[in-house]
C-alpha cells in the first residue's frame, strides 16, 4: 500500500478520532478495487483504520475553468475529493461498505464536503443508508453545499431513504443554508407524491418560504416539467392544497400557484387551484394577472383547451384579439374546432347571461364558494357549473 500514497492529510469536516491519520492514495490500481465493488480486493487492501480512511482526488460531474502555466486556462472537469466509504456507498456496495465499516472506517469523515451518508441518500442506494445509519452516521450532518441527507433525497427510488433518515432523527423542517428549502420544497419541486405524503405525515410546514419566498405549493407549480409528468405533478398539488395549503401565497415577486400553474399549462392544477378558492385577478409584482400568463404562452398550452377554457369563465369579459389565432398551430385548431371557434368568436360577441351571473355570484363568493356550495342544495349541474367544471366550449 505504500505505492501511491502522499503525506496525511488534514481532518476533513465531522471526522471522527482513528489510530493514525487519513492519507491520501493515488494508486489507480487501488482506486479501481472500489470503483468497481471487487469485494476480495477490498478485503486484501482495506484491512486497518489507515487504510479504510484513504482521501482520494476523483473528477467529479462538473467542468470549471483552471489555470495552467503561462497564463492559460482550460475547462477541466472539478477534482472532487472521496473516500473508500464515499464511493462504495454511492455505488451501492454494500458488503464492500459493510467490510470497511466493521475496520473502522469514519462514519461521518467528509474531506470533500459532504458525507457517505449524503452519496448513498443522493445516489438512493437504501441498503447503504440503512447500514451507515446503524453504524451511527449523522443523518442531520450538513454537507459545504448546505445540505443534509434528507434533502438530497430527490428521485421516486430515494423514499426508502428518506423514511430511514427520519426514523434516525433527521428534522423534516430542516431547510437548507442557502436557498433555505426544507425537504417538503424538494419533494414538491420534484414531483415526488410518496416524498410529499411523508413528509405531511411527520409534520413538514405547509407554509415554510424558501429565499425565494416560495412555499411547497409554489415551488411544486413553478416547476417546468414535461407532459407526461403532469398527472404527477398534480397529486403532489392534491396533496398539498388537501392539506390546507394556502393557495394564494405569494413568493417573493407576488407570484401566486395560480400564475406560476398557467405559465406551465398546467390544466388539472389550475382547475384544482380555482375549486378551492384562489382569487384570478391577484397581480403579481410586474403587473400580470394568472389570465396575462396564460396569454402570454397561448402558443404552448394552447394543445390544453381546458387549461384555457377554466381561466377564461373566470373573468365576466376578455378583450380576445386576432393575435389569439395567430398563436394557435393549424393542426391544433382542426384537433379542437368546436372549442377554438367558440374562444374566438368572444372577440366579436359579449358572454352570455347565464355565464355572467356565474361571475357574478363567483366573485360575491371570493374565497368562500366551497364552504357556501354545500349549504345552497343546488342541483349537481348547477353545483358543477359554479365550479368551473368543463364543457370543451365557451359561449
Amino acid at each position: 500500500m505504500d505505492q501511491g500514497l502522499a503525506a496525511p492529510m488534514p481532518r476533513g469536516r465531522g471526522f471522527r478520532s482513528s489510530r493514525m491519520e487519513p492519507i491520501e492514495c493515488r494508486d489507480v490500481l487501488v482506486q479501481n478495487v472500489l470503483f468497481t465493488g471487487d469485494l476480495e480486493a477490498v478485503r486484501k487492501h482495506f484491512t486497518e483504520s489507515a487504510a479504510v480512511n484513504l482521501i482520494i482526488e476523483s473528477k467529479g460531474d462538473e467542468l470549471r475553468w483552471t489555470s495552467r502555466k503561462l497564463g492559460l486556462w482550460s475547462l477541466t472537469y472539478e477534482q472532487e475529493l472521496t473516500t473508500p466509504l464515499h464511493i462504495t456507498a454511492g455505488r451501492g456496495y454494500l458488503d464492500c461498505l459493510r467490510h470497511l465499516l466493521l475496520r473502522g472506517a469514519a462514519v461521518d469523515f467528509a474531506p470533500g464536503g459532504k458525507t457517505a451518508l449524503h452519496e448513498a441518500c443522493a445516489a438512493a442506494r437504501t441498503d447503504c443508508v440503512r447500514l451507515l445509519l446503524s453504524f451511527g452516521a449523522d443523518p442531520k450532518t450538513v454537507s459545504e453545499a448546505g445540505y443534509q441527507p434528507l434533502h438530497l433525497c430527490k428521485s421516486p427510488a430515494s423514499i426508502q431513504c428518506a423514511q430511514l433518515l427520519l426514523q434516525y432523527g433527521a428534522s423534516v423542517n430542516s431547510q437548507t443554508e442557502e436557498e433555505e428549502d426544507t425537504a417538503l420544497h424538494v419533494a414538491a419541486r420534484h414531483g415526488l407524491e410518496e416524498h410529499v405524503q411523508l413528509y405531511l405525515r411527520h409534520g413538514a410546514g405547509l407554509e415554510a418560504k424558501n429565499e425565494e419566498g416560495q412555499t411547497p405549493l409554489n415551488a411544486a407549480c413553478a416547476q417546468a416539467h414535461p407532459p407526461q409528468d403532469m398527472e404527477r405533478y398534480y397529486r403532489v398539488c392534491q396533496q398539498l392544497v388537501q392539506s390546507g395549503a394556502n393557495v394564494d401565497a405569494a413568493d417573493r415577486d407576488r407570484q401566486r400557484p395560480l400564475h406560476q400553474a398557467c405559465k406551465n399549462a398546467s390544466a388539472h392544477v389550475v382547475e384544482l387551484l380555482l375549486a378551492h378558492g384562489a382569487s384570478v385577478n391577484i397581480m403579481s409584482y410586474s403587473g400580470n394577472t394568472a389570465m396575462h400568463n396564460i396569454l402570454q404562452v397561448l402558443r404552448y398550452c394552447c394543445s390544453s383547451p381546458r387549461t384555457i377554457e377554466v381561466l377564461i369563465n373566470s373573468y365576466d369579459r376578455v378583450r380576445v384579439t386576432d393575435e389569439w389565432a395567430e398563436a394557435v398551430p393549424t393542426e391544433i385548431m382542426q384537433k379542437h374546432p368546436d372549442f377554438y371557434e367558440s374562444l374566438f368568436s368572444l372577440g366579436q360577441r359579449p358572454r352570455s347571461l347565464q355565464h355572467l351571473a356565474r361571475c357574478a355570484l363567483r366573485s360575491y363568493l371570493e374565497g368562500r364558494l366551497l364552504q357556501v356550495l354545500p349549504e345552497l342544495h343546488l342541483p349537481s349541474s348547477l353545483h358543477q357549473f359554479l365550479l368551473l367544471s368543463f364543457e370543451d366550449i365557451l359561449y
